[in-house]
């Protein structure tokens, strides 16, 4: 991936099981189901760090506790927390976290991707960016930029 990591040895946690999503309380198969925390993580769990072979929720960048959704407003916000504070990945693991929700998600929500607070040294600066529509669409016509996301998105099969 990246020579020269910021972080060689990062501390490596257990994935969680996966959990069955209960579709039986819709009252009919044209229902809408609602999005929740856990269909949101369900999507982002898997990115892989574009430093390392693991996943963001192996490197505990994101948790299902960090992701906040309103169905109603159509709005969802995910907080990640590098595992670095001088992280130089920060905007890319972002710039997948929206792109993933991007392809996942139906196009009226509206996605809040931040930096955990208190978690990186410039946790501002990376979250206007990661915010701002024309930084993300200019982020997006970067060929090199994009294949990087691209490789972080593909499923892996180990």
């Amino acid at each position: 991936m990246v020579s020269g990591l910021i972080n060689a040895n990062p501390v490596v946690y257990e994935k969680k099981e996966r959990r069955l999503r209960n579709l039986a309380t819709l009252p009919d198969e044209y229902a809408v189901e609602p999005i929740d925390q856990q269909e949101i993580f369900d999507h982002i769990r898997d990115i892989k760090d574009p430093e390392h072979p693991y996943s963001l929720e192996e490197l505990k960048v994101i948790t299902e506790d960090a992701i906040e959704v309103d169905h109603e407003r159509s709005y969802v916000r995910v907080t990640f927390t590098p595992t670095v504070e001088h992280c130089s990945m920060a905007t890319v693991i972002g710039l997948c976290l929206r792109v993933k929700l991007m392809r996942s998600l139906p196009s009226r929500y509206k996605m809040d991707i931040r930096v955990a607070p208190g978690t990186h040294a410039t946790e501002a600066a990376v979250n206007k960016q990661l915010n701002d529509k024309e930084r993300v669409a200019a982020a997006l016509e970067n060929p090199n930029l994009l294949d990087m996301v691209d490789e972080c998105l593909a499923p892996s099969y180990g």
